[in-house]
């Protein structure tokens, strides 16, 4: 199609205002409502009420030690590939790093700090202490939380990777143990000793 300069530039013309017209219109618009960044929102952690008002974006494991101080439950990798931050959530063991503080609103909250206090420990805290499951320490408390939440897992039958007949009862053993606190990292290479004392508590032979 041919075009005279004449009908080229009343055709740009109108492009022009067309345009415009469309950046007017949407600079125009309302903006909505502001994004909220914030959310209050309330915990039981270790049994005490605990209320937050934490950015949308705060992870469980920096509630935990940034705004409540509980700074026993350690940052590790900060990608859920440690274990060092595993805390129980309504009696589930879970890598606090890697999921929202919002998302857990109204739940439990189990950290190391509510298992035991000094002279008074919890049986699996005074069986690493007995084996000397702890040495640096560093990822002592996911240990053990998740080390009581195996237990519980294996005592609720819930199967695993290692599980062989899934129509029966699992059973405590060793391999059971060792497959569920893979995904928990001692840099010491302290395994051994960790196994012996959870097998302690669970009444197996390591």
């Amino acid at each position: 199609m041919e075009l005279s300069r004449r009908e080229l530039l009343i055709s740009s013309a109108a492009t022009v205002v067309v345009s415009g017209t469309a950046t007017r219109s949407a600079a125009n618009q309302p903006a909505g409502d502001d994004m909220k960044l914030t959310t209050p929102i309330v915990l039981t952690v270790n049994g005490e009420r605990r209320e937050l008002e934490v950015d949308n974006r705060t992870t469980l494991l920096d509630a935990l030690r940034e705004h409540l101080h509980l700074i026993a439950t350690k940052k590790g990798c900060d990608h859920g590939q440690c274990g060092a931050c595993t805390v129980m959530v309504e009696g589930h063991r879970i890598n606090s790093c890697l999921t929202l503080v919002v998302m857990h609103a109204g739940e439990e909250i189990t950290t190391i700090e509510g298992l035991g206090q000094p002279g008074n420990l919890h049986p699996m805290q005074a069986a690493f202490v007995k084996h000397d499951g702890f040495q640096c320490g560093y990822c002592t408390p996911g240990q053990i939380c998740s080390s009581i939440a195996v237990l519980e897992e294996i005592r609720q039958n819930i199967p695993s990777h290692v599980t062989g007949d899934l129509t029966e009862a699992v059973k405590l053993t060793a391999a059971e143990v060792r497959e569920r606190m893979s995904g928990n990292i001692c840099r010491c290479g302290a395994y051994s000793n960790i196994l012996d004392a959870i097998s302690e508590i669970g009444g197996i032979d390591a």
